[in-house]
């Protein structure tokens, strides 16, 4: 995992939010995108702020660790 303020290369992010998330703008929630060779997390308030990069296969440990409760 690495952390930074902006997605390394040139490219556009499409970032996406949980359709879980609180419809107000004061939901507490992370945003994700794909980057190449990496998954991308933010803060969904502060899109600006760092952003954590996660390889390919770490984030689908972790999200099948998260899904299992």
């Amino acid at each position: 995992m690495n952390c930074g303020t902006s997605a390394p290369g040139d490219f556009e992010l499409v970032w996406i939010k949980s359709s879980y998330s609180s419809n107000g703008n004061e939901g507490d929630c992370v945003e994700v995108a794909a980057a190449p060779a990496a998954v991308l997390v933010r803060d969904s308030k502060n899109a600006q702020g760092p952003l954590l990069a996660f390889a390919e296969h770490a984030w689908a440990d972790f999200t099948s660790y998260t899904a299992k409760g």
